[in-house]
């Protein structure tokens, strides 16, 4: 290094320890960049790219942004995914010897965002910790901005805990050990390795509640606060209480599943609008925005807790005054979760402490309204409320009403606050008077008329005279200070001494100000786990409350829920479609599910006729009832669901090596490996990306194995129209339809689901919709006519005896003395259906023949 000059052997020397991250060196009013950062940043930011001379034989590339604005650079580069360490200036320019001592100050990540303006307000922020020890998987989810901290473990087997990680939407994924290598192909973009961690930071920053904790859970919350105190350098006391839990306590949705089902946003364009959050947030606060998020992503099985949440909603529905009155006390409230962070992080301005102030004041209506007309759950939410009236009248006491953004040039403190401070302003305020009587005194008694007093940074306090005037300037007493072009400007011996004072006042007042406003917020800081708490529960209104107002304005009904049973839907809708149709009728449907003798629903009818968006409906009804909320029906009775599982819509995953079959085959398995008897499974066209007899055999195995093997109630739609045959054979499944009809030529779609069959799919009618050109429909037309006249296919030797049986696997025989007879019966069996000549039949109905055959065996 000793080649380059000292400031820049100082920026390497900082540079080497911060070896991945785009390093802001602090210059005077610009943060620089220099070489491969240089280069990179004036691409990613599309600034310009320049150099200097670093002592070395080339030029140095550099660029740099304003200080005043590195802001926006900075969230710039945090969305795309990158780090960047602030180097700042930790010396005074002025006391140093040789090159201004420098420091990294914090080190930014798209995880530990902390600024309200890099953050989405009704959005959390999390990064994860995933680690793992003796088969058990440990999951830690931290939001910096609010301060929440999540924990639990699952069984290290498989993916379960990186499907844990992934419900949070992690920013960055903290894996502790050798864990990058085991999800290298299902990682975010930015991870982290984290081998050495300090093994007492969860002790030393939760105490007690450590000690609740599984180790594995401890791991990875040590994992995820050594990385968050590495990189922030700086108090974390706003990290609230752990909150542990168990991932059976809520609804499981893999990332299949809700992504399928948009819960949270449109598998078009990722935009929430068009989700089902977008149709339910009418939150008029950015933590219940989140919350209602968690809600969804989490729906409940504790029929207790729903039902409170339901009882909270029917009251708030049933009561306008009551709802109006609510969305108007809690528009008073700001984000009180990321102003506590903010507060407790050190990065609060005067304006966060008045917000603060705002939103307590509105505490005590929201509270009134809740204890006056609420239900009892509404009573025991508003009852546990603190309204901190004791730090709002604090706030009040110190701080302005409308105070400056920056909190180092005065203007923040309220007069009788601080004594001292007001001697200050008097002294500067008169000093300050004193100057305008001048102007007039010294008009008098020079007769100069354009005379005027002014003051600027530069020069301070001021007497100007214009060239035609200067024969009027007394002598002696007027002392030259500036030349202009068209005026002189003087000081006299008293203006000086009055210019000393103010400034020196002024002075004092900026220093003392920011000091005092630093108390404020230090003391304020001391009640973060009272603010966050009642931040909570204002959440859980503001949650409610927009249940309720979506139910009543959309005509939602209570669901009616059991922790076992049917699933009767009447009159049900899908929320997100019927609202975007607005003017047009949505056209609601029935369904009738139960395990007794309508486990499986097999759905057939046309493309475009509503299948998918009747599954879903049922889906997102399930859903909408388990976090709280009423449901878009005439009548809806319901059985809890612990798994939802969606096999729906055609993807692929190129960058995973996945074709469009693939992915559907790994989602249909992850149902079959996972489902319950309790369990909600939605398959679509399961088969439809391999050959026909192929597709055919694996849709009857998978309903079959549900059927047989699983118990769930699932709801199947297909165009292979044989399988219909499947409700003669297995007692619990059922066909049902989307009806629509053929009028002059011409489909018309009902959107109505009826029981039965359907008798063909009118492939060529869709096609004839998305005109196709008529040539192709016509020749369609002849070779479907010559399919449905017996004209031979495939030949269905393709189908070999051995498929035909394995797709009826024999139940487990326990005797296993007893094989070899099996063995023997089954040769038999083939035998015999091969002199029945079956490869003359169709697949089906050979598969058919051969479950007979079966039973017979079995007996």
């Amino acid at each position: 290094m000793a080649q380059y000059t000292p400031m820049i052997q100082q920026y390497l020397a900082v540079k080497r320890d911060y070896p991945d991250t785009f390093l802001f060196f602090r210059l005077g009013d610009f943060y620089e960049l220099f070489f491969d950062d240089a280069i990179k940043a004036s691409r990613e930011l599309e600034i310009t790219l320049t150099g200097r001379d670093g002592g070395g034989d080339e030029r140095i590339p550099m660029c740099g942004v304003p200080h005043h604005s590195a802001d926006t650079y900075i969230a710039q580069l945090l969305q795309k995914g990158y780090k960047v360490a602030i180097c700042e200036q930790v010396e005074d320019p002025k006391e140093a010897k040789g090159v201004v001592r420098r420091e990294v100050t914090r080190v930014i990540t798209p995880g530990t965002m902390m600024e309200g303006k890099w953050l989405a307000d009704k959005e959390n922020n999390y990064m994860v910790a995933i680690a793992e020890l003796d088969g058990r998987a440990g999951v830690a989810a931290c939001d910096m901005s609010t301060g929440e901290m999540y924990v639990t473990a699952v069984g290290a087997a498989g993916n379960a805990a990186l499907d844990e990680a992934l419900h949070y939407r992690p920013k960055e994924l903290v894996l502790y050990g050798g864990l990058v290598s085991r999800y290298a192909s299902d990682l975010p973009s930015t991870h982290l390795r984290a081998d050495e961690v300090a093994e007492d930071a969860a002790q030393r920053q939760y105490g007690e509640q450590v000690a609740e904790l599984e180790p594995v859970m401890v791991m990875a919350v040590n994992a995820l606060l050594h990385y968050i105190g590495t990189t922030q350098k700086r108090n974390l006391s706003h990290l609230r209480l752990i909150k542990r839990y168990e991932a059976r306590q809520f609804l499981q949705m893999d990332h299949f599943s809700r992504r399928n089902l948009e819960l949270t946003e449109t598998l078009r364009d990722k935009t929430k609008k068009g989700s089902l959050l977008w149709l339910l947030d009418r939150t008029e606060t950015a933590m219940g925005g989140r919350l209602l998020r968690r809600w969804l992503e989490r729906p409940l099985l504790n029929l207790e807790e729903i039902n409170e949440r339901l009882d909270a909603v029917e009251e708030i529905k049933g009561d306008y005054l009551l709802r109006a009155d609510l969305r108007d006390c809690l528009d008073r409230v700001y984000d009180l979760e990321r102003l506590a962070g903010r507060i407790a992080y050190g990065n609060a301005n005067a304006r966060d402490l008045v917000q603060l102030r705002l939103s307590l004041e509105a505490v005590p209506d929201l509270k009134k309204l809740l204890l006056e007309k609420g239900s009892a759950v509404l009573a025991r939410l508003a009852e546990g409320m603190d309204e901190c009236a004791d730090i709002a009248a604090y706030i009040a006491s110190a701080i302005v009403d409308d105070p400056p953004v920056s909190v180092r040039e005065g203007g923040l403190i309220r007069p009788g606050y601080d004594a001292y401070l007001d001697k200050l302003h008097t002294a500067s305020r008169e000093g300050k008077n004193w100057i305008a009587q001048l102007e007039q005194a010294e008009r008098e008694a020079t007769g100069i008329r354009s005379l005027k007093v002014g003051f600027n940074k530069v020069f301070g306090y001021y007497i100007e005279v214009s060239r035609a005037n200067l024969s009027l300037v007394p002598e002696g007493r007027y002392e030259r200070k500036q030349t202009l072009a068209n005026a002189e400007r003087f000081i006299t011996p008293e203006l000086k001494e009055k210019e000393a004072l103010i400034l020196e006042a002024e002075e004092k007042m900026v220093e003392l100000e920011y000091q005092l406003f630093s108390n404020v917020r230090a003391e304020v800081a001391k009640h973060i786990p009272r603010l966050q708490a009642l931040a909570e529960r204002v959440a859980m209104v503001d949650v409610l409350q927009s249940f309720a107002t979506v139910s009543e304005e959309r005509g939602y009904v209570r669901p009616k829920l059991a922790k076992t049973g049917e699933c009767v839907i009447r009159g049900g809708r899908h929320p997100v479609v019927e609202a975007v149709l607005e003017k047009e009728k949505y056209v609601p449907n029935d369904v009738e599910m139960d395990h007794q003798s309508r486990q499986i629903l097999l759905i057939t009818g046309p493309n475009m006729a509503g299948k998918s968006t009747y599954m879903r409906q049922i889906a997102l009804i399930v859903v909408m009832a388990q976090i709280g909320c009423f449901v878009p029906a005439s009548e809806a009775r319901l059985a809890l669901v612990d798994q939802i599982f969606t096999r729906i819509g055609a993807a692929d995953d190129l960058a995973g090596g996945h074709s469009t079959f693939m992915v559907e085959m790994l989602e249909t398995k992850h149902a079959l490996v996972k489902a319950t008897a309790q369990s909600l499974i939605l398959l679509d066209e399961i088969g439809r990306g391999t050959s026909t007899y192929d597709g055919m055999a694996l849709a009857q195995a998978v309903i079959e194995y549900i059927h047989e093997n699983i118990g769930a109630k699932t709801l199947f739609s297909t165009h292979y129209h044989e399988l219909t045959r499947l409700e003669e054979i297995l007692p619990r499944v059922v066909n049902v339809n989307a009806r629509c009809e053929e009028r002059d030529g011409k489909l018309l779609f009902l959107h109505k689901i009826e029981q039965g069959r359907a008798d063909k799919s009118y492939g060529i009618h869709v096609a004839e919709l998305a005109d196709m050109p008529q040539q192709v429909i016509q020749r369609a037309r002849e070779i479907l006519a010559g399919f449905e006249a017996g004209q031979p296919g495939p030949p269905v030797e393709q189908m070999s005896l051995d498929m035909l049986w394995g797709a009826y696997p024999a139940q487990p025989v326990q005797d296993h003395a007893a094989q070899p007879a099996i063995s023997e019966a089954k040769a038999d069996v083939l035998h015999e259906l091969v002199e029945l000549d079956l490869m003359q039949m169709t697949p089906l109905d050979a598969m058919l023949k051969l479950h007979e055959w079966k039973k017979r065996l079995k007996k």
